[in-house]
């Protein structure tokens, strides 16, 4: 009896995760979502727009609701900033009436909210964008119920990892020693074989110096290292919570190169501490290099430009050689053993997580039609060019993106060719940073215990720490709560 009882739940549980994957209950739930968008343009509608922070504080809402205002002026329609945190909890605020009628985030933080119909099933077809997105950046935030496929959401831009250094910081004469193919690209930008070993000569040769530095422990960085090898989050592209993938392939391999990766860095890696002074600690030299997303590109360079000014440049030139020397670049390829010491290694692309982050539509807004237009207007080519200029983001339109070139082309086909993998866009997602994080933490503190505690020192150890990891998260989904 009990057997059968326990069977019955976790039967049940799993309807329930599909259910919650799914979000939307029924097609006529989706239909009925969708059928509020008539495209007769609601009268005197104040819309308010949750934005994220560096939108803000680079003045790109202002002159995006400038702009949307004075088009629609004569309409009786008028965009405000929400003035609400940017990690608004739509959940639990929206039904109050506490929340805006279009909001700004990663597709995993607008996802969750399709489960219990917090945001509208949208007419993606009607938008001008909508030719403009790569199928995959689409996939984020499709739901797909009874056979039809429903987007809650519209991609602006692609955050996926790009690798920052400082191009002055390179050791004299490294055209000779550290540019193997001579294509006047330094070899630790395009291997992380040779970032390694780059690393290990700076950190010895000058001591508080670095080569790369980055907080190991931060999921949405290191993961990437165990997808690379065959890893992954969830099944079937990001929708079978029952698959847990991080032990999966040779993602053991990957777990290897963070231990080898922390072992050229400083305690500082096991916590967020290099993730909150990344951008002083390269200004400063101190940091040859990290591994971050395309949005904070300004952070960087305010850093650097405040450094150059205090060793007695003008505003002018201090900004123009910020500009020259901090270069961004795609990821490294990873040896295919996973032995960074490796001489003449096989490289393989690294395959990185990403997101798309993009606007959806409060299902509580008042002015569905009018939040719509406001979503075209935000997404045109002309709005998305502007956001890429203020806030260096890589946009999801392929025409902005080629217009932009360099990075934004290099981060598009990465999403085409696969090698951005996209959080899933289910709300398990959540379960997954604790164990994942965790697990990351012990294996940057490995190179800092003594040799006799060390706990990673063979592929067996790196897989149990993973498959650990796998049980953790399908507990937090399926037996825990």
């Amino acid at each position: 009896m009990t057997r059968n009882f326990i069977a019955l739940a976790g039967h049940l549980l799993a309807i329930a995760a599909v259910i919650a994957a799914v979000g939307l209950t029924s097609a006529q739930d989706a239909s009925e979502g969708a059928d509020k968008f008539t495209g007769e343009l609601e009268k005197n509608a104040t819309l308010r727009i949750l934005e994220n922070d560096t939108a803000i504080e680079q003045g790109y809402l202002r002159q995006l609701l400038e702009a949307f205002n004075e088009k629609y002026a004569g309409q009786g329609i008028e965009a405000v900033d929400a003035n609400m945190d940017q990690f608004l909890d739509l959940e639990n605020d929206g039904p109050y009436g506490y929340g805006p009628d279009v909001l700004y985030q990663a597709n995993d933080m607008l996802m969750k909210y399709v489960d219990g119909r917090h945001i509208q099933p949208l007419p993606v077809e009607e938008l001008e964008c909508y030719p403009q997105i790569d199928e995959r950046a689409w996939e984020a935030y499709k739901a797909s119920v009874d056979g039809l496929d429903y987007y809650c959401g519209v991609p602006v831009n692609i955050q996926g990892s790009l690798l920052y250094y400082r191009k002055d910081l390179l050791p004299e004469g490294w055209e000779g020693a550290w540019d193997e193919n001579a294509n006047g690209i330094p070899d630790m930008a395009e291997s992380w074989s040779a970032m390694y070993k780059f690393s290990l000569e700076r950190k010895e040769r000058e001591p508080g110096k670095y080569g790369y530095m980055k907080s190991l422990f931060d999921v949405y960085f290191s993961s990437g290292f165990l997808f690379s090898y065959g890893g992954y989050v969830f099944g079937s592209g990001g929708t079978d919570t029952a698959d847990i993938g991080f032990a999966s392939g040779d993602s053991f391999k990957g777990a290897s190169v963070l231990r080898q990766l922390a072992s050229i860095m400083n305690q500082e890696a096991i916590d967020d501490t290099i993730t909150k002074n990344q951008y002083s600690k390269l200004a400063a030299g101190d940091y040859f290099a990290t591994m971050t997303t395309p949005d904070v590109y300004t952070l960087f360079i305010k850093e650097l430009v405040l450094a150059y000014k205090n060793e007695g440049l003008s505003q002018a030139d201090a900004e123009a050689k910020a500009e020259e020397n901090l270069v961004i670049s795609d990821i490294p390829k990873l040896p295919a053993s996973g032995d960074l010491s490796e001489d003449n290694p096989e490289l393989i692309p690294a395959k990185m997580m990403g997101g798309i982050n993009g606007y959806a539509v409060s299902a509580y807004t008042k002015y569905p039609n009018a939040a719509l237009a406001f979503v075209d207007f935000a997404t045109s080519y002309e709005m998305i060019e502007k956001r890429y200029e203020l806030l260096g983001v890589v946009p999801a339109r392929r025409d902005a993106a080629e217009a932009a070139g360099g990075l934004a082309g290099i981060i598009n086909q990465n999403l085409a060719d696969g090698n951005i993998s996209v959080m899933p866009s289910v709300r398990a997602i959540a379960q997954v940073w604790t164990p994942a994080e965790t697990f990351f933490t012990d294996v940057a503190m490995d190179p800092f215990r003594e040799p006799s505690s060390h706990k990673y020192a063979t592929p067996e150890s790196f897989k149990a720490g993973l498959e650990k990891v796998d049980q953790q998260v399908y507990d937090a989904i399926y037996t825990l709560q």
